[in-house]
């Protein structure tokens, strides 16, 4: 089987509620050789600022729907996050796929408590992420061979890292950047489950 060029490249996948920071992190994966895959605001903010940037709905040939909620649910982008890269029946399997081998996730999440106090239901419910903590769990599962990055403080920490090893992370970072995955989503979603026994 010939195996396209392009998958052999490293790759980003970034989607991102708050855009800060967001042009410091692209010129420092790109310096790095990586290629960068977003959708919807952040792809077209990336793009905007100058840089190459594929559209996830690419990847997945699906386009966004309603309204955004369904974009990275797509399971091309969860077997490239999930597949055992040194296990040979999921490298031959992965490989049938023809999809970009995702090496780094940056997400941070919709901004849940920042409207619990506006009462405005509707609004508080769009604010549930979905995509974002299953994009962060899944690279966090494989953090043997994946960066996730859900902290806009650990852009710098990630470029440091990037710095010291020849543009790829090592596996004592990655394994902390997971750990910090696990914690954050266990507390977002707390917040929503105390909420939500609350909501009338």
């Amino acid at each position: 089987m010939v195996i396209r060029k392009n998958l052999k490249k490293k790759n980003a996948l970034i989607s991102v509620y708050e855009k800060k920071d967001l042009k410091y992190l692209c010129s420092n994966l790109v310096k790095h050789k990586y290629n960068l895959i977003s959708s919807g605001s952040t792809g077209n903010k990336i793009r905007g600022m100058g840089f190459k940037c594929k559209d996830i709905s690419r990847v997945t040939k699906f386009k966004e729907m309603f309204d955004g909620r369904v974009k990275t649910l797509n399971p091309l982008i969860y077997s490239s996050l999930l597949y055992v890269r040194d296990n040979k029946i999921h490298k031959k399997q992965f490989l049938k796929l023809e999809v970009p081998e995702i090496d780094i996730v940056v997400v941070n999440l919709y901004p849940f408590k920042k409207f619990l106090n506006k009462n405005n239901n509707n609004k508080l419910i769009e604010m549930i992420d979905i995509g974002g903590p299953s994009l962060l769990r899944a690279a966090g599962k494989n953090f043997k061979y994946m960066t996730p990055i859900i902290d806009i403080s650990d852009y710098k920490k990630l470029v440091r890292n990037l710095d010291k090893n020849n543009g790829q992370t090592d596996i004592f970072f990655r394994k902390k950047m997971a750990s910090k995955v696990f914690k954050e989503t266990y507390s977002y979603d707390k917040l929503i489950y105390e909420w939500l026994n609350e909501y009338k």
